[in-house]
């Protein structure tokens, strides 16, 4: 292990050694949460709980999750069954913004870390822990997030950031646990990590952050099928909206979170929603990941067009560069920040009328929107007749020459010759 004197303190709500006896520590199962664990045991001689929050994970066992940070030598392991609160509260802002981030990265991970620092702050607090712990890197953004939405809600309470502190490098970690009987996922032949709720699974490591080099995605995406194994059949599938949120699926209606966990084998089923980035860090370096967003990347896209289909032009202009800066925010660990707040507010007015029936049809890894309906649609056919709209074709010449008289003269005044 390299010297523990590169990182020094300089924040206030850094926990110190001595001064924390009781630590709450955001727990995954993975490689740092697992080598942390004993970690924070023997270095801060403090009892440790872990938390595990049940986001409907793809591919964890959380039960095996439990056990394992027992075994380790948690005092205790708490899992919360927060999968319908995740949904209802937290995606279902995404899916009304639209959520992206620099492409098709919808935003899993940032998401679910808003949630995960507020149960954080709310079982510390009941547990009378002195600190919360978490696995962030210090070049990461989840830092960043968790301790800063932390801060948000309790502005009292202590933070301990391990890998920050010990400064070994993935391999070392790797070393450490094998040193110490401690099972992880991770090994020297897979340097892959991910990062799984039911909105996606982030992968990162190894190959996948080198820019130059094809991510060995056989390796690791082994939850859903990859695009080339997809069935050579295309599938269609149909989302029922109600005021911008999903609310049925071919036909049936269910919950926010059973219908994404539904539409994540289906779409899954296609090879849908894998997404390769090279992507800018908050803390200003570029990371490269791979990542596996099925049920998120249909109804993003249903969910955008039936908006646009619903709004005029001048709105969904508007509605387009709000949804960038919602998903640079959400990216930018700003979630509880005022800004994000009167932007849902806006996406509140703007998904009144987001209403309707989308059919998508999934064929190997590409989802294309096929058919849209609504009672507020605004194609010319869904007010003709029955609304007695009839469109006045002798009105266009008119409005042609009006509406390109500045282009026109702009043209001519082009071809002048400047007066002497």
């Amino acid at each position: 292990m390299k010297s523990k004197n590169n990182y020094f303190k300089v924040a206030s709500y850094e926990a110190k050694v001595g001064e924390v006896k009781k630590i709450l520590l955001l727990y995954s199962g993975g490689l740092d949460t697992s080598v942390m664990l004993k970690w924070i045991k023997d270095h801060y001689k403090a009892e440790v709980i872990a938390l595990t929050l049940d986001l409907g994970q793809q591919h964890d066992d959380l039960e095996a999750v439990k056990q394992k940070a027992l075994k380790l030598g948690a005092l205790k392991a708490i899992t919360l069954d927060v999968k319908d609160e995740f949904a209802n509260e937290y995606l279902a802002k995404g899916i009304k913004a639209n959520a992206s981030y620099q492409g098709d990265y919808h935003l899993s991970t940032p998401i679910g870390r808003a949630i995960l620092a507020k149960k954080a702050v709310e079982v510390a607090t009941k547990e009378k822990a002195d600190a919360v712990a978490h696995g962030c890197t210090g070049k990461g953004n989840d830092q960043v997030r968790i301790e800063g939405y932390i801060l948000s809600l309790n502005p009292k309470m202590k933070i301990v950031a391990p890998v920050r502190e010990w400064a070994m490098d993935r391999n070392e970690e790797i070393k450490y646990a094998k040193k110490n009987g401690i099972a992880v996922p991770a090994s020297l032949d897979f340097p892959y990590s991910v990062d799984d709720n039911m909105w996606g699974m982030t992968w990162e490591g190894g190959e996948i952050e080198d820019p130059s080099v094809i991510s060995p995605v056989e390796k690791f995406l082994t939850t859903y099928n990859l695009a080339k194994n997809a069935p050579d059949k295309e599938e269609f599938v149909k989302l029922d909206f109600v005021s911008g949120i999903p609310t049925k699926l071919n036909g049936k209606k269910m919950g926010l979170s059973q219908l994404i966990l539904k539409l994540n084998m289906i779409a899954g089923k296609h090879g849908v929603g894998v997404v390769h980035m090279f992507e800018d860090r908050l803390v200003g370096v570029k990371n490269g990941g791979v990542y596996e967003l099925p049920a998120a990347h249909v109804i993003v896209k249903a969910h955008q067009a039936l908006e646009r289909y619903v709004c005029t032009r001048q709105l969904n202009e508007l509605k387009a560069q709000m949804d960038i800066k919602w998903g640079y925010l959400c990216y930018g660990a700003l979630w509880y920040d005022p800004v994000m707040k009167a932007i849902n507010a806006f996406n509140d007015f703007v998904n009144q009328k987001v209403t309707g029936q989308v059919r998508v049809k999934l064929y190997k890894g590409v989802a294309t929107v096929v058919t849209l309906n609504s009672p507020f649609g605004l194609d010319h056919s869904s007010f003709t007749n029955e609304e007695g709209y009839d469109f006045n074709v002798n009105a266009a010449s008119g409005f042609i020459e009006i509406y390109s008289l500045q282009m026109k003269l702009s043209n001519q005044a082009q071809t002048k010759k400047p007066s002497a």
